[in-house]
């Protein structure tokens, strides 16, 4: 029997247009109501994750960054793993090197060095993904990041890695040139207490060895008295992998790279067909 269910959020629980469909949010909400556990696990901060999901009325506890922030149905802070910030300011040195963009995600929010890069950068992507989306949807979408505060501008990096207000959770550096990813990976090989991941084909995402969402879920069950093997996790990434990996039920979406559909059992529809909400009913109805 499924105790818990964790859901990633962009690729999964989440259509092209960041919206939770309403079959989505209704399996979630009875899945809630039958007494199964319901988390978030998502690259995404805190304020961004749950900026969408309070506009689709889910209040569940977000395994947030992957993993590098645990927070509570009530938005209080369970956990975190930060990076080490000379490992971080290392990283971001190697991603300055190789010409790759990034932004820098802290306990204190998202920031940029650039608000008309970052805007760009997150048009050209999802533009390039989701060609069947209209322009002009995206570029407001990815306006609203800073209309909203979900992303800051600062004036350097370097403050964030110095001041000990900061902790840095994750580096998310995009990039539409694969070959530039993949020289900055190989090059923050040499840093020790680097996680690398992905959650997309143009971004790679860094945060510490101990903050993977698989590692933050199994925490996360064991703290509700429930077992891996009684979880169910719904993912489509590489990001995905770890907590994949780890439970008792693993789905690929229809939408996952094949490699995520070849490490699970189970494949449900797409994020656009609310594959989500299909792969929880099934569940609830076995």
């Amino acid at each position: 029997m499924i105790k818990c269910i964790a859901t990633d959020m962009d690729g999964t629980l989440l259509t092209a247009t960041q919206q939770v469909t309403a079959e989505n949010r209704e399996a979630v909400l009875k899945a809630q109501e039958q007494g199964v556990e319901v988390v978030v696990a998502t690259g995404r901060s805190y304020q961004e994750a749950i900026f969408v999901l309070e506009g689709a009325g889910i209040k569940c506890p977000v395994i947030c960054v992957n993993g590098a922030e645990v927070r509570s149905a009530d938005g209080e802070i369970v956990s975190s793993s930060p990076l080490n910030k000379e490992a971080a300011r290392q990283a971001a040195l190697r991603l300055v090197e190789n010409g790759v963009y990034f932004e820098v995600y802290t306990n204190e929010g998202t920031y940029t060095e650039d608000e008309d890069k970052a805007i760009s950068v997150i048009v050209d992507i999802f533009s390039t993904a989701n060609p069947e989306v209209p322009i002009e949807e995206i570029a407001e979408a990815a306006e609203e990041r800073f209309h909203k505060g979900l992303v800051k501008k600062i004036d350097g990096y370097d403050q964030l890695f110095k001041e000990d207000q900061y902790k840095i959770y994750k580096i998310l550096a995009f990039s539409l040139d694969p070959e530039k990813l993949a020289a900055a990976s190989g090059a923050m090989q040499d840093i020790s207490g680097l996680a690398i991941s992905s959650s997309g084909s143009e971004n790679i995402e860094i945060t510490s060895i101990d903050a993977q969402k698989g590692i933050a879920l199994e925490k996360f069950v064991e703290s509700r008295g429930i077992s891996l093997q009684e979880t169910m996790a719904i993912g489509d990434n590489f990001n995905d992998v770890s907590m994949l990996e780890r439970v008792g039920k693993p789905v690929a979406m229809g939408n996952a790279a094949e490699e995520i559909k070849a490490l699970c059992g189970e494949v449900t529809v797409t994020n656009e067909e609310s594959g989500v909400g299909k792969a929880i009913m099934a569940v609830l109805e076995d």
